[in-house]
């Protein structure tokens, strides 16, 4: 499937991310070829093969065990930058833009 330099600059946009003029066809290939594997996956020929297990569906993955050791709140916030109210400050992640 061939990503175009136009839809390259969409996603670019959709994602908040700039991309440089130059960039962008090679970006359009880079990407093409990714949806080109991803396209072979689905013509692979499963039947008949049953689902893989990396451990027992019944098996917890690791034992929770609990070690004791806490941070307090006040050695977590001693480096923060800014903080309010006993919570770490942030700057906003997302803005209300209308695109």
């Amino acid at each position: 499937m061939a990503i175009t330099r136009d839809e390259v600059k969409r996603i670019a946009e959709l994602a908040r991310l700039e991309i440089p003029e130059a960039k962008l066809e090679r970006l359009a290939g880079e990407l093409s070829k990714v949806l080109d594997f991803a396209a072979t996956l689905n013509r692979l020929d499963l039947a008949g093969l049953e689902p893989s297990q990396f451990a027992p569906p019944d098996a917890p993955l690791r034992e929770d065990a609990v070690n004791g050791r806490r941070l307090s709140r006040e050695a977590a916030l001693a480096a923060a930058p800014e903080r309010e109210d006993g919570f770490f400050r942030v700057p906003p992640v997302v803005e209300n833009l209308n695109p």
